[in-house]
């Protein structure tokens, strides 16, 4: 029995998606196919759930209603107009995922692929991970790539040595790539920049003890099926730079920390104006990223350079680099008024009162008479 269109689409949607795979692991891959390859794979996954389901995925003139053809052919649509159709919701983390790859798909520059790959890999990983979710929840999981796609070996990444390497790798970037991707994250809502469909990422802690014929070489823990002390600590360690070690967790993220009144005390001290907790220290967080408002559901989105979360206390903590790069920033007047679109107000020095020993004074004022 021939099988449907849609199969046949979804089988070309598998041979890109592995295509992809292969060349984020294999140690002479290419950025830009990987980014062409789950381009397509995603393209031809959501025409074939459209074709399946009976949707008409074609363009047509607005005017007269007819079908817009390339080569004698209807035009179907690009995959920017198929996400808009299958996630209508705009703060989607899955939707905001792909549009991300979509945006960079045009931008890489063949010679920062790599720095380029270092910043955005537990964005990718979430982008094949949702691809399975979507096909598998959409065709069965008699379709699932679950036993064809491993996880890859990676000797750089797991010494220190290969972090700092990565770390200057990625800060190679030229400014117009790290831009479109700062840009593009700074109209997304911190919550949904911190869920795990838009960007998977992982802690990898070494398996100490005696081995079970149940181990595997990874085990996978999921946040939802943790105990909330068990996800508070993991969440700690991913955000703070906790040390995990078997049973017990050793907290280093509150040395020399300061708090918000403590930062514009700092500060003041080393300018020729007034800087207080509100409203100039209040804009400086919010306007440069350094931590989440309240209202955020996860309080723990912060830049660990400048700012960590206190889950004892409920609060925020800055560090002494916080109070440097606010200087750097605002540090003279015609920075603060760049930075504000204001004028400082500037210190007064208050002079000593005076006592006047007149007589008119003295009759006039009995506080100024000798007891």
């Amino acid at each position: 029995m021939a099988k449907a269109r849609w199969h046949h689409m979804l089988m070309e949607s598998q041979r890109h998606v592995l295509k992809a795979v292969d060349e984020w692991n294999c140690s002479s891959g290419n950025y830009s196919d990987f980014l062409t390859h789950m381009h397509k794979a995603w393209h031809y996954l959501l025409h074939a759930e459209f074709y399946k389901d009976k949707i008409d995925y074609h363009y047509k003139d607005p005017k007269t209603g007819k079908y817009q053809l390339i080569d004698g052919e209807p035009k179907a649509w690009d995959l920017e107009r198929c996400l808009k159709q299958r996630y209508p919701n705009t703060a989607d983390p899955v939707r905001l995922n792909a549009e991300l790859f979509v945006a960079l798909r045009n931008k890489v520059e063949h010679r920062y692929e790599h720095g380029l790959k270092i910043v955005t890999g537990g964005k990718a990983q979430a982008l094949v991970m949702n691809y399975e979710h979507e096909m598998v929840a959409h065709f069965g999981s008699t379709y699932s790539l679950a036993e064809r796609l491993r996880f890859p070996v990676s000797l750089q990444a797991l010494t220190a040595e290969g972090r700092d390497q990565l770390r200057a790798a990625a800060a190679k970037l030229p400014k117009r790539t790290r831009d479109l991707v700062a840009k593009f994250e700074a109209a997304i809502d911190p919550a949904v920049r911190d869920d795990l469909k838009y960007d998977y990422r992982v802690r990898l802690v070494p398996i100490v003890g005696s081995k079970t014929d149940a181990d595997l070489a990874i085990n996978f823990v999921k946040l939802d099926e943790l105990s909330e002390e068990e996800r508070r600590v993991m969440v700690e360690a991913g955000r703070q730079g906790t040390v995990i070690i078997r049973d017990r967790h050793v907290e280093v993220a509150d040395k020399d920390k300061l708090l918000p009144k403590q930062v514009a005390c700092q500060v003041e001290a080393q300018v020729p104006f007034e800087f207080h907790v509100h409203p100039e220290h209040t804009e400086m967080w919010r306007r440069l990223a350094v931590r989440p408002p309240k209202s955020v559901a996860n309080p723990y989105d912060t830049d660990p350079r400048y700012c960590i979360y206190n889950e004892a206390f409920k609060s925020y903590a800055y560090t002494p680099a916080w109070v440097k790069r606010i200087i750097k920033e605002i540090g003279t007047v015609e920075k603060y008024r760049a930075f504000f679109g204001k004028d400082p107000r500037m210190k007064v020095t208050k002079l000593p009162r005076q006592v006047s020993t007149s007589p008119e004074m003295s009759e006039t004022n009995p506080q100024s008479k000798t007891a």
